[in-house]
């Protein structure tokens, strides 16, 4: 038996390896219909409509954000400052 395997060696952690594809990638596959049918399903209350597009729609920007975000270990997110604005 190869002894790199045995968790005894390792410090009693064992790698778990995650199969199949990360999830987070489809959620677009989720939202990207909806905003269309929100748009057509809700043509008779325009006040509502645009709130719910708006607000799956910054969903939608804000899991983007995460994303790249996540992308980026070790680094932190540098928004540019207003300061001299």
């Amino acid at each position: 038996m190869d002894s790199s395997s045995d968790p005894s060696q390792t410090g009693g952690v064992a790698w778990k390896h995650k199969r199949g594809p990360p999830l987070a990638i489809f959620v677009p596959l989720i939202y990207a219909p909806i905003l269309p049918v929100i748009r057509i399903a809700l043509r008779k209350k325009p006040v509502l409509r645009d709130r719910l597009f708006y607000g799956v729609l910054a969903g939608a920007f804000g899991h983007g954000l995460y994303l790249i975000v996540e992308e980026l270990p070790g680094r932190k997110l540098r928004l540019p400052s207003l300061e001299g604005v």
